[in-house]
């Protein structure tokens, strides 16, 4: 296990080179899954205590660590409320979460609905994981999940996007009514 130190710029140097190589989704993913790891492994590098303060009325804090320029390949430390998470919601762009700090649970959803009415939206469970220190949840464009802290203690992951989920057209969905909304982040 590499745990040696891993800045996050050098993580962004080794992203930026991944993606010139190839634009092809599953192999980004592929290739970038382990830097992610060892990013979240060598979090003493780069993590800071003031990245596990979250908003409250959010539920958790995004810290923003790297952007390029023209919004690709941000990078964000993403600090969880004890028991708050996310509605469920896509990201518009690929992306690769790792634990850094305690566990989190992951449910994962497909979309059931065409997507051809405006603000409707079907979703079906198909999953559900805890993920911990060092494992990493990657998800190709189009994938739907909830986040939540389950534990009575903030718990911390690096999230890796392939372009700045601000920035993608992203959807939070509610499951009851069926519907699908932008969903933007407060960042902290």
């Amino acid at each position: 296990m590499v745990t040696s130190a891993y800045s996050i710029a050098q993580l962004a140097t080794d992203l930026r080179e991944i993606c010139a190589q190839t634009k092809v989704e599953r192999e980004i993913l592929s290739r970038a899954r382990p830097l992610a790891r060892r990013a979240a492994l060598a979090k003493e590098s780069w993590l800071k205590q003031h990245m596990y303060e979250a908003d409250p009325e959010q539920g958790f804090g995004v810290h923003l660590l790297h952007e390029e320029p023209d919004h690709t390949l941000a990078i964000f430390a993403v600090s969880w409320l004890p028991d708050r998470g996310t509605p469920p919601h896509d990201h518009g762009t690929w992306s690769l979460v790792v634990g850094v700090d305690g566990p989190e649970i992951n449910t994962f959803f497909e979309r059931v609905d065409d997507g051809t009415r405006s603000g409707h939206a079907e979703l079906k469970k198909i999953g559900e994981k805890v993920f911990g220190v060092g494992e990493v949840v990657s998800m190709p464009s189009g994938g739907v999940h909830v986040v939540r802290n389950e534990t009575d203690k903030r718990t911390m992951s690096l999230h890796i996007y392939g372009k700045h989920v601000n920035f993608t057209g992203r959807s939070q969905f509610d499951l009851d009514r069926q519907t699908e909304t932008p969903f933007v982040v407060n960042l902290a």
